[in-house]
């Protein structure tokens, strides 16, 4: 019995291809390298979080304590809302100043607000324990929403060099800016870690990679 030719070269290539695009998922494909911004602000750090399919652009200014940052993710649900939060003293979403932000349901347009979540049962809209300014929101083409602000970093955490971030998605906002409660399972209760200032990079304690990418 003859033995059968191997496929063509070309044949043998095209199929490699196909194959190695299968691997490789649009979602996979997403980093926060490739995000750009309306007002083409630049950041000196990106992480893509490892949960709820959220990104941090944030740069950070040592000699007067100053971090700038971009939080972008997608609501839960349409008329939802996502933040992005400093826990002082802990590691979870309870006892942190949060930054919220979500479309108005009258204009449409994308808005941030500051909450103190002094408890799970006490989220109050009000000043942060910090200094923040330029607080900005934007809509986004997929769906996603984006938060910028600065931020004064209290001495203590600037001293350390080490923050304690957390991020959420909730499923609506209500008219009188009430948030819906978040889902309390899975990557919700996972999404939170530690942002070292100095060196950009971000840990978490359940094991999540967060994959930091420089930019010039």
């Amino acid at each position: 019995m003859t033995p059968s030719s191997p496929p063509p070269l070309s044949s043998a290539v095209f199929i490699c291809i196909s194959f190695l695009a299968l691997m490789i998922s649009p979602s996979a494909a997403l980093t926060c390298s490739s995000q750009k911004f309306t007002e083409n602000q630049v950041y000196s750090n990106c992480l893509d979080l490892p949960y709820l399919s959220s990104y941090l652009h944030f740069s950070y200014n040592s000699s007067n304590t100053t971090l700038s940052i971009a939080f972008i993710a997608t609501p839960s649900k349409s008329g939802g809302w996502i933040a992005w939060a400093i826990n002082p003293k802990a590691t979870g979403m309870a006892g942190s100043q949060s930054l919220v932000g979500y479309k108005n349901s009258t204009t449409g347009s994308a808005q941030v607000h500051t909450f103190d979540v002094s408890s799970y049962s006490s989220i109050v809209a009000k000043d942060l324990s910090f200094e923040v300014w330029d607080k900005t929101a934007e809509s986004r083409s997929d769906g996603s929403l984006a938060i910028f602000a600065k931020i004064k970093v209290p001495a203590d955490l600037a001293a350390s060099g080490k923050i304690n971030q957390v991020w959420q998605l909730g499923p609506s906002v209500g008219t009188d800016g009430r948030l819906g409660a978040h889902a309390f399972v899975g990557n919700n209760l996972q999404s939170k870690g530690t942002l070292d200032l100095k060196s950009g990079q971000s840990s978490t304690s359940s094991g999540g990679d967060d994959r930091l990418k420089k930019k010039n």
